[in-house]
């Protein structure tokens, strides 16, 4: 039993991380107003230049689809930290056709 026990608790936290084609993740939606955090972030977040989990197209207004994100100051949808090891998801940003990879 103590076997079987660790076997879904390790397959719990890989499959756990990953982003579903609603673009949802741990219940949140990864689009809309996005406000940067340097600790207690909703998601930690990596910067990369290919092997992206979300590419994102920064906008200043309608971030009403997948990957589009209005950077505010306050009154976010959700925060994000900028992170280089330890990330939750990684991100690549683009200048059009954003979205789940």
């Amino acid at each position: 039993m103590k076997r079987v026990f660790i076997f879904l608790l390790f397959g719990a936290v890989i499959f756990s991380g990953n982003i579903s084609g609603d673009c949802i993740l741990n219940g949140k939606r990864l689009y809309g107003k996005v406000r940067v955090v340097s600790s207690m972030a909703d998601f930690k977040v990596e910067v990369v230049s290919s092997g992206a989990d979300l590419k994102v197209e920064q906008v200043k207004m309608f971030s009403d689809s997948c990957g589009k994100w209005e950077f505010v100051d306050m009154l976010s949808d959700f925060t994000v930290e900028f992170v280089n090891v330890n990330s939750d998801f990684k991100i690549e940003f683009v200048n059009m056709f954003p979205g789940v990879q």
